[in-house]
């Protein structure tokens, strides 16, 4: 991985190409991004690099993370994260990085996390089927036989039943950049990208491109 940086998803609209094909796209906030900590193969075992994204009032932060912020001589941030890369070339501690890092054209794996939708029975939650709904079916939406009775007498691992649905790490991979306005410092992805409007994303190159 050679580029990364934090985002906040603004929403989703659609632009036209040259031949008048609608595209789907997320505007994503791209940074400024900030460095906090470079480490290494020496120090830490790993090349990687922390950004700080997003402004918070001083009080807000606490003094191990203000401690962290003044040993690089920058404002805290309300959100740090690490990402691992293979080549720390030209990159110090207090750089800031936008929208540019990113080009037209490049493919790019996003990461955040998806809408909460609550608990939620089998149907929605794993699409299963619903029962008979005639009057004397007694058996609309539970979510079916639980197993075997005597033997082994349990419920087995793995076995899809209601429960708490979304609000899960999801990485989408191989999106393209489709636009660059470093003014606002915005990208446009084709397609979509997990979290609510507002959300916090990883963006980083395709590994698999």
């Amino acid at each position: 991985m050679k580029k990364a940086i934090i985002g906040k998803k603004i929403g989703m609209t659609q632009i036209f190409d040259e031949t008048g094909k609608v595209i789907p796209v997320t505007a994503i906030e791209a940074g400024p991004c900030v460095i906090a900590q470079i480490k290494t193969v020496e120090t830490d075992g790993y090349d990687a690099v922390q950004l700080g994204f997003g402004d918070v009032k001083e009080s807000k932060v606490n003094k191990p993370v203000k401690g962290h912020y003044a040993k690089a001589s920058i404002v805290p941030k309300k959100h740090l994260r690490e990402f691992r890369l293979d080549s720390l070339e030209g990159l110090k501690v207090g750089d800031e990085l936008k929208a540019d890092v990113f080009a037209v054209g490049d493919s790019v794996d996003i990461q955040g996390t998806s809408k909460g939708k609550g608990f939620q029975g089998v149907i929605k939650r794993h699409g299963q089927s619903r029962g008979p709904m005639g009057h004397g079916s007694m058996y609309h939406r539970r979510p079916g036989s639980m197993g075997p009775t005597s033997t082994p007498g349990r419920v087995f691992k793995g076995k899809k039943l209601p429960g708490h649905m979304g609000r899960q790490t999801v990485t989408i991979q191989n999106l393209d950049v489709v636009a660059v306005d470093l003014d606002k410092n915005v990208i446009l992805v084709k397609g979509s990208v997990p979290g609510v409007k507002g959300a916090i994303l990883k963006i980083k190159m395709s590994v698999k491109a």
